[in-house]
């Protein structure tokens, strides 16, 4: 090759070289882990207020580039455990300056998965984690609490949508400290609690796949109205095609063989803190008629691009980052 064609080569290749190497706003400079105190306790005791069996489950803290006190998004994982979305959010908020902490409640708890049998952990359960998360950050040198946003993905996305109660906050909330925002991810809207429209002054901001055979977008659409009627802040954001999961960073639209969904379930707090079976009058189990399985689940590239782009913006808004 002649040295001058290879010169304009060079000439054109370095600065897109550099670029990718100095790009590295989306990397945490400090990570830490803390354990968080908490308890595993049935759906009824969780809502008649009666402590559980200690335990204790972990958080991971990405704290991001900057200085002083910043901004934080807590991360709820689903029912499958940690998955591959928490670092691609993660990443997307450190870029933005904002540090992300994401909760495991399974392995602290002697789990991996849920998905095939949803009975092994209470589902309120995340929420005593959430608030113990929130207790964590409200004291930590490095976090404005101020700005702490609650974001949640399936079985987290019902935690962070209803960690949003006043009732729960009431109840579980020991913190002293209390969220800028909700964000829950194709949520399971199945269950109605009591007073479930006397919801925290923040908004909520829902994202749902329009084709989610998991927890049906019918299910939020009808929570989201009774909420509306109620005069608070939410928001739905729908996206065509889009299966449960469809922000995940990894494969592609699969059946999820043997998972139990709630989908053709309408449950209900009964006046006992029991949740019933609407179609049976029976308290709900997971053996009811009405739990079905085999739903999908996977990657829509172009809804995942438009959610995190949403998201973004919307976070950018609260925070009054650049």
């Amino acid at each position: 090759m002649k040295s001058g064609l290879l010169a304009l080569l060079l000439a054109a290749l370095l600065p897109a070289m550099a670029a990718a190497q100095t790009s590295t706003a989306d990397i945490a400079p400090r990570t830490e882990l803390h354990a968080i105190p908490t308890m595993t306790v049935s759906d009824s005791d969780f809502l008649a207020g009666k402590d559980g069996k200690a335990a204790t489950v972990a958080g991971q803290l990405r704290i991001a580039q900057g200085t002083g006190k910043l901004p934080v998004v807590i991360l709820m994982h689903g029912s499958g455990g940690m998955g591959a979305q928490l670092d691609t959010w993660s990443r997307l908020f450190n870029s933005m300056g904002v540090s992300t902490f994401a909760i495991d409640g399974f392995t602290g708890r002697g789990l991996t998965s849920v998905n095939m049998n949803q009975a092994q952990l209470g589902r309120l359960n995340f929420i005593l984690d959430i608030y113990g998360a929130l207790a964590i950050l409200a004291n930590h040198p490095r976090v404005d609490p101020q700005r702490i946003v609650l974001m949640g993905f399936s079985r987290g996305g019902q935690a962070a949508l209803y960690a949003s109660l006043a009732r729960f906050h009431k109840m579980w909330n020991k913190s002293g400290a209390s969220f800028a925002a909700y964000i829950p991810f194709y949520p399971d809207c199945a269950t109605s609690y009591i007073d479930d429209t006397d919801v925290a002054a923040a908004p909520i901001r829902i994202f749902h796949g329009i084709a989610d055979d998991y927890n049906p977008l019918s299910s939020c659409k009808a929570f989201l109205a009774r909420l509306k009627s109620a005069g608070r802040d939410v928001e739905l954001t729908e996206y065509a095609d889009a299966q449960h999961g469809f922000d995940s960073p990894l494969g592609t639209v699969v059946v999820a063989k043997g998972a139990q969904t709630v989908r053709a379930c309408t449950i209900k707090e009964g006046p006992t803190g029991v949740l019933v079976n609407t179609a049976t009058g029976a308290p709900f189990a997971y053996t009811d008629a009405c739990v079905q399985l085999d739903p999908h689940v996977g990657r829509n590239a172009a809804a995942a691009t438009a959610a995190q782009a949403a998201v973004g913006d919307f976070v950018r808004a609260l925070f009054k980052l650049k």
